[in-house]
């Protein structure tokens, strides 16, 4: 079975044969490269023939996708949320209070 998914930078892919999870991390036209990296962390490409070739299927990341870059901060993920937060504790508190409270 030939792949009929096409590469996509920051997207995972199973290479379905060799059981491989991958993420696509470069597209070269030019030199016909689509640059790959496992989920341990080596590097690899295929060009535009063997990637067609290939059984290579779209999959969801992984939930430990973050393994091959070490130890990462939180921030380095993407997931902080730039919103300040505020503790109000727990009493009661009128939309005005919270509103002064939070300037």
């Amino acid at each position: 079975m030939a792949t009929i998914t096409d590469p996509v930078i920051e997207s995972w892919y199973k290479d379905v044969e060799n059981n491989l999870n991958f993420k696509v991390v470069a597209i070269d036209l030019d030199h016909d490269s689509i640059d790959v990296q496992y989920l341990n962390g080596e590097i690899g490409s295929y060009d535009k023939e063997s990637w067609y070739a290939s059984t290579i299927d779209y999959i969801e990341a992984p939930e430990d996708w973050s393994a091959p870059y070490g130890n990462l901060e939180l921030d380095d993920l993407g997931y902080s949320d730039p919103d300040t937060h505020f503790d109000f504790g727990s009493e009661d508190m009128s939309v005005s209070d919270i509103l002064d409270r939070a300037k």
